[in-house]
């Protein structure tokens, strides 16, 4: 079983105190993470992987980021440090952070697509939680091939929280951490796949929004919600209609 502490209050700054302080529950930290620039590592730059400090000293965060952040931040209220992995058939996953109310599980997550962020406590287990991003993660390559929920505190004095340096070692954790598989019919990923390209042909400096259960996830960012049409399809700028699960 884990055994690391959470860092007692004065490891942190003033400035990450009153950050802390203020977000106190998954949600306010979704919004949080919402509001900040989606760190595109290269290019222009090098790849990152930054800790929460270093998501607070640069304001913007990738997926992998956010849920260092959001599991510093929550673990200051009482949340254990819970990751959960996602393996993608093309190697480009994703990560967010995992958590229960009363319960259900939620989640909090950032990524380029609408469909890869939070969701809503409402899931009985871990893999309905997991499962329920199966069907937005279908783009021209990508397909989840397994999933693993991955307690952070298992680093040890690894210091994955406030480093001042990239914690590659975490991402290292999270590929060779067992996964458990998720099997999705081929006819119904080579529909979803199928509808994606015909979206894309159409509208390619979109995003779709013609996913199912989109009562259960939690609040996007602006760029996602202004609604085109009949709320089927939302519009982004064309320097972030590219795809990318770090």
């Amino acid at each position: 079983m884990p055994t690391e502490q959470a860092p007692p209050t004065l490891a942190f700054t003033p400035r990450e105190r009153r950050l802390i302080a203020r977000l106190r529950t998954p949600a306010e930290v979704q919004r949080f993470l919402n509001a900040l620039p989606y760190n595109t590592e290269p290019p222009p730059g090098r790849a990152t992987l930054r800790s929460f400090r270093g998501v607070m000293r640069h304001q913007s965060a990738h997926c992998l980021e956010a849920v260092l952040t959001a599991a510093v931040v929550l673990e200051q209220h009482g949340y254990p440090p819970l990751a959960l992995s996602f393996e993608s058939v093309d190697e480009l996953d994703h990560v967010l952070f995992v958590y229960q109310h009363r319960g259900r599980w939620g989640s909090v997550a950032r990524s380029r697509d609408p469909g890869l962020h939070g969701r809503k406590p409402v899931f009985r287990t871990t893999r309905a939680l997991a499962l329920s991003y199966v069907e937005p993660y279908i783009d021209f390559t990508g397909r989840i091939t397994g999933h693993a929920v991955v307690d952070l505190r298992l680093l040890g004095r690894y210091n994955w929280r406030l480093s001042e340096r990239n914690v590659w070692k975490v991402e290292r954790v999270l590929l060779e951490c067992p996964h458990r598989p998720i099997h999705t019919p081929d006819h119904r990923i080579d529909r979803w796949r199928a509808r994606y390209r015909l979206f894309m042909e159409r509208f390619p400096d979109w995003k779709p929004m013609f996913f199912k259960g989109q009562e259960r996830w939690s609040e996007l960012p602006a760029q996602f919600q202004r609604a085109r049409g009949r709320g089927e399809t939302r519009r982004v700028s064309s320097s972030t209609a590219a795809r990318r699960r770090p």
